[in-house]
């Protein structure tokens, strides 16, 4: 059974050797960079990668036109800033070889390495993510932001962890906070969603509640106070954009 790696990036030479280490194993590895002005390509080039640059719009659409282009029928999708764990490539062989047909994908557990430290409290795991996937029988849903893999056929569990170090430091996660609730107020303007005072006053308050107190964020510390407020601010920060959007008359959120 041959597997073809689908690796998007953008100026990712911090992070893209440890990720392309981690799957070095594949039989194709296909980097669909966003024409990247860093180390990426040469980085990408030195472990034999096959490289297709096209123009990002968003993460669903960027994935779904690179499907095409993946030699094998089966695809492991990662970031550039994940790695997957030590001996998943033997368990991904094995239930590979031994394969219900009705299966068409596999979901695994993300772990999440925030600030420093591994956060398993405050809703952050299992963080699960479909990433091992037939072609044929799976896409991403349109969204602008945080798309999950849609699958017709049944869903098998691998035990393997994927390794996410999206969170390296404050700063990078404040810039990414713009970005991400930009495209998650297009997305609700896309949807047709109104503005909701309720959802903007009140709902913030009731996600800090959430992920502090019943999914006992507090157990990390500071990193789990941390997250909670961000968490509440994010969609703070969202639907103040959408409210931007509807009372400027803008066509989506201004960059």
């Amino acid at each position: 059974m041959k597997i073809s790696v689908l690796l998007p990036t953008y100026n990712s030479e911090k992070s893209l050797k440890d990720t392309l280490e981690s799957i070095k194993w594949a039989d194709e590895i296909l980097v669909v960079d966003s024409f990247s002005d860093d180390l990426t390509i040469e980085i990408a080039k030195s472990y034999n990668a096959k490289i297709i640059q096209h123009k990002y719009i968003n993460s669903a659409k960027q994935k779904n036109w690179a499907i095409q282009h993946c030699k094998y029928d089966w695809i492991l999708q990662i970031d550039s800033d994940e790695i997957l764990e030590s001996g998943a490539f033997e368990e991904i062989m094995s239930v590979l070889n031994d394969l219900d047909d009705d299966i068409h994908c596999f979901r695994l557990r993300r772990k999440n390495f925030v600030l420093g430290k591994w956060i398993r409290n405050g809703g952050i795991y299992p963080d699960w993510e479909y990433r091992l996937f037939r072609k044929s029988f799976a896409k991403w849903l349109d969204k602008e932001v945080h798309s999950r893999l849609t699958v017709n056929g049944e869903i098998g569990t691998l035990k393997s962890h994927l390794l996410h170090f999206g969170m390296p430091n404050i700063s990078k996660q404040v810039k990414n906070l713009d970005r991400y609730t930009r495209y998650e107020a297009d997305e609700l303007v896309k949807r047709g969603k109104k503005f909701s005072i309720i959802r903007w006053i009140v709902f913030p308050f009731l996600i800090f509640i959430r992920r502090y107190f019943f999914q006992m964020g507090f157990i990390d510390g500071w990193r789990g106070l941390f997250l909670a407020i961000y968490g509440s601010f994010y969609y703070f920060l969202m639907y103040s954009k959408l409210k931007e959007i509807k009372h400027l008359s803008l066509k989506e959120s201004p960059k």
